[in-house]
């Protein structure tokens, strides 16, 4: 069974954002408007924090934090949802049923990375440009990212017509799939072949807040040797 995870290089992230246009092009994230955005509303499953290094002298670095769902083996918002609405499938991936959601927003609050929004209202409608694999949720439910796991189907319908596997590398998420820096590596963490999984057995690799124990499968490297 696949564990599919990330490992983000934050030594050759550069800020750009495709990673974050990318992932609400292909995902159907809405813009919420200038009203909803003072208040606090934007949606955006890909964010890019920025982290200051060094605040009491003069010529302080700044670097750059892509941050998707962190996709926990041990996440807390799964543990809190009264109606199962949100759950982790036996890849890993924390998956949402918008069908389900009653807007209670419990895992929000649990959600140490801040890494689900809420619909305040319906901002958009179905309609041209927009991608069909992906639903448009409606108002009051709470979403985020998936690893773009509408693109694993596909890869596994390719391959069962073909009577096949799904090969290494054919199910890739757009927010990697988009940065050219080559920053976001994606693959199955259980493949001890993998880049993925070499680069998060590297010294430089750590995870966000890992002293709480979610046990995410988005693994940053720290600034250092590049990957060759």
């Amino acid at each position: 069974m696949a564990r599919w995870g990330m490992v983000i290089d934050l030594d050759r992230c550069t800020g750009c954002q495709a990673c974050v246009i990318a992932c609400k092009a292909e995902n159907n994230v809405p813009a919420v408007g200038a009203k909803e955005a003072v208040r606090g509303r934007i949606i955006s499953w890909m964010q890019v924090l920025t982290e200051v290094e060094d605040h009491d002298h003069p010529g302080e670095q700044m670097r750059f934090v892509p941050r998707p769902c962190l996709q926990c083996d041990d996440p807390p918002c799964t543990k809190v949802c009264p109606v199962y609405a949100t759950y982790r499938n036996p890849e890993g991936i924390v998956a949402q049923i918008y069908a389900r959601c009653i807007g209670c927003r419990f895992c929000m609050a649990a959600c140490p990375y801040n890494a689900k929004y809420f619909n305040w209202h319906r901002y958009q409608k179905e309609g041209p440009g927009q991608n069909p694999d992906v639903s448009v949720r409606p108002k009051g439910v709470v979403e985020k990212c998936t690893f773009c796991h509408h693109r694993l189907q596909h890869a596994r319908e390719r391959a069962l017509a073909e009577g096949r596997e799904v090969a290494p590398g054919e199910y890739v998420p757009a927010c990697a799939e988009a940065c050219p820096a080559r920053a976001i590596i994606f693959g199955d963490l259980s493949d001890p072949g993998s880049e993925v999984s070499r680069l998060a057995q590297s010294r430089r690799a750590f995870r966000l807040l890992e002293e709480l124990g979610t046990k995410p499968k988005v693994i940053y490297l720290t600034e250092g040797e590049g990957r060759g």
